[in-house]
């Protein structure tokens, strides 16, 4: 049994677009307003693929997770109320989401050291990453994981609580 870190694929679309509708479902059932407003979707996890920044994680030959990764690609994050402790290269994530069939086995955590592992193979050594205020999931996560809160940004009209992560070299 082994998991692996990779790029997804356009076939792969409909599984993950899976994973990412039992999270926006969990979302939902938290009472948050987080992903309750179309977004994201097939379209964006196509575009995702296309542009090569869609990654999954897999168990055995199961899609258990799905992230997008791109490295100082968002602009929102120029204008943040508030300050990021660096202004270099950095990698940010977007769209976490993991199986309802994994939840509490470690495999958030171990994405997110996947990620890491991919910004010190880019040479980064910023993690920069955004989730709703009331995302407690994801802000443990990150908590837990040494990240720092460093303010607000901006997406869609909505406030979201912004954190970086500097990597050891």
């Amino acid at each position: 049994m082994s998991y692996q870190f990779r790029l997804a694929t356009l076939s792969e679309v409909p599984a993950i677009w899976g994973i990412l509708q039992q999270a926006i479902q969990r979302r939902k059932a938290d009472g948050s307003n987080q992903w309750q407003d179309g977004y994201p979707n097939p379209e964006v996890v196509t575009q995702d693929i296309e542009k090569g920044v869609g990654y999954l994680i897999t168990f055995n030959t199961t899609i258990i997770a799905y992230t997008a990764i791109l490295i100082n690609d968002e602009p929102e994050y120029d204008t943040i109320e508030g300050q990021w402790l660096t202004h270099h290269d950095f990698v940010v994530y977007h769209r976490v989401a993991v199986s309802d069939a994994f939840l509490g086995q470690g495999v958030a955590k171990r994405m997110l050291a996947y990620i890491e592992d991919y910004a010190r193979q880019n040479q980064i050594y910023s993690l920069k990453v955004d989730t709703n205020f009331d995302n407690a999931p994801m802000l443990t996560l990150l908590q837990n994981n040494g990240y720092v809160y460093c303010g607000e940004v901006y997406f869609r009209g909505s406030p979201r609580k912004a954190f970086e992560k500097v990597l050891s070299k």
